[in-house]
């Protein structure tokens, strides 16, 4: 992978941009809006998508594979994803010819351009309150600006080039580049010691969220509950900082939380109260909705209106997001990839399966997480599922590490009954498929690409459970 390199300059006009892995959600967000600005873009990534065939559609000029070839004559500056390697040729070849080569973050420094923003960072829920707080505002009669790290359900995308002075990001902590923006409203939903191969140290961690919430310009919204925003709050000094949570002292309480199908809470806040339902399940989209309320309080919205507005956001793509049923058995997909997101998302499933069960499909995300936290995994999956399948572990930017696999989550099992580690997709499929009866829920659990195993799993959920098993 390649550090973002925050010192580089960034250009002040840009005519024409070139997106080295233009297909990931951030990055054609990003794209999108660089079209909305009248800018020439061309890109690449390794595989083809519905992204790259979308910026296609809308004028982008677009290469399926890295090559130096695919660098237009007339490009004035290059924007990078940290997961490409500093071998990948075409910014091999941007660096030969002196071109303004930035991080994406870098890029959406530029297209903020000083407008009041909203930041919101945390180890989980962050791309889900980012959702929250763009539709809401939308509910409001707002029109921000705004870059998610996922597709929002309703709207369709995972960013949007708004009328208002108003811009919402989700803030990237993995590699510290929420550190780039000039924050008016920082949002901290939790904070999950992850991605010590950036940071070096738990304290690290907390030191980097402590000073993206002491340099926002208004108001730092962070969570009552959590046990790291706990320790990131005792090192900072802002002088409008607003908690949310289930704590007694929070300034936006959540109460009365009632999961049974969509999730039902009361929100009270300035001495007043209001009952809220969601669309869409789980204790954590509660809290989730409480820091956005927040959010929206602190912009200067009432309560009432507030969650009401909150309570129209029906989710986002890859967050508990179902793709089809077969032989009575459903089968969703979530983007967890850290043991409490994958908690949270079980949890949740738990509350709407009813007399089904919960068949997990697991796919680890880099080898650094995967060694660091293998045994959690096993223990939440082990608690949360009723029985798991296990692939091998998705690297992403990271090399391989010998003896880190897939397996090291599957022993970690206490009982071995509970868990199958497959690696071949195929096989796991059809396993999956075979233990699989009416009324259970399957769900997908990872970051990388373990989504695209589901037309698999579909299709040998409909064959005989005779036929699935071979017999």
């Amino acid at each position: 992978m390649i550090r973002p390199d925050l010192s580089l300059p960034i250009p002040e006009d840009i005519e024409a941009a070139h997106f080295i892995g233009i297909g990931g959600s951030g990055m054609s967000g990003l794209a999108r809006m660089f079209l909305d600005r009248g800018i020439r873009v061309s890109g690449s990534d390794r595989a083809d998508g519905p992204a790259l065939r979308e910026l296609a559609e809308r004028g982008a000029t677009i290469f399926v594979g890295h090559d130096a070839a695919n660098l237009p004559d007339d490009v004035d500056t290059v924007v990078h994803t940290g997961a490409i390697w500093p071998e990948n040729p075409e910014f091999l070849l941007a660096k030969e010819r002196g071109l303004h080569v930035i991080h994406r973050s870098q890029a959406l420094y530029w297209l903020i351009g000083g407008r009041r923003l909203v930041s919101v960072a945390g180890a989980h829920g962050k791309t889900t309150s980012t959702g929250m707080i763009v539709t809401a505002l939308q509910a409001l009669d707002a029109r921000p600006t705004f870059v998610s790290g996922g597709v929002i359900a309703q709207l369709g995308v995972s960013s949007g080039t708004g009328s208002d002075d108003l811009v919402v990001i989700e803030a990237d902590e993995s590699d510290g580049t929420f550190l780039l923006y000039d924050t008016s409203i920082a949002l901290i939903t939790n904070v999950d010691p992850d991605h010590l191969d950036h940071w070096g140290t738990s304290d690290a961690f907390y030191d980097g969220f402590a000073t993206f919430a002491n340099r926002a310009r208004e108001a730092v919204v962070i969570s009552s509950d959590d046990a790291g925003a706990r320790l990131v709050s005792e090192r900072i000094t802002h002088d409008s900082v607003v908690t949310f949570g289930e704590a007694e002292d929070a300034d936006v309480r959540v109460t009365d939380i009632r999961t049974e199908g969509p999730v039902s809470f009361t929100i009270t806040a300035r001495g007043q109260s209001v009952v809220a339902r969601l669309a869409i399940p789980g204790t954590h989209n509660a809290i989730n909705a409480a820091g956005v309320v927040a959010v929206l309080l602190a912009l200067g919205h009432g309560l009432e209106p507030a969650v009401r507005a909150v309570e129209g956001f029906t989710g986002t793509v890859r967050r508990f997001e179902l793709h089809g049923v077969e032989r009575g058995v459903s089968v969703y997909d979530d983007y967890a990839h850290h043991p409490t997101e994958v908690a949270a998302a079980l949890a949740a499933t738990r509350t709407v399966v009813g007399d089904g069960r919960i068949i997990a499909l697991h796919q680890p995300h880099t080898y650094s997480r995967t060694q660091h936290l293998f045994r959690e995994f096993a223990e939440v999956l082990e608690g949360h599922a009723d029985h798991t399948i296990v692939l091998d572990v998705y690297g992403a930017r990271e090399d391989p590490v010998p003896g880190v696999t897939g397996e090291l989550v599957s022993g970690a099992f206490a009982d071995p009954a509970h868990v199958h580690y497959v690696v071949d997709w195929q096989e796991a499929a059809d396993y999956t498929a075979s233990v699989a009866r009416e009324g259970d829920y399957i769900i997908t659990l990872g970051c990388g690409n373990v989504n695209l195993i589901i037309p698999q799993v579909l299709e040998a959920l409909s064959r005989t459970p005779a036929q699935v098993a071979g017999e």
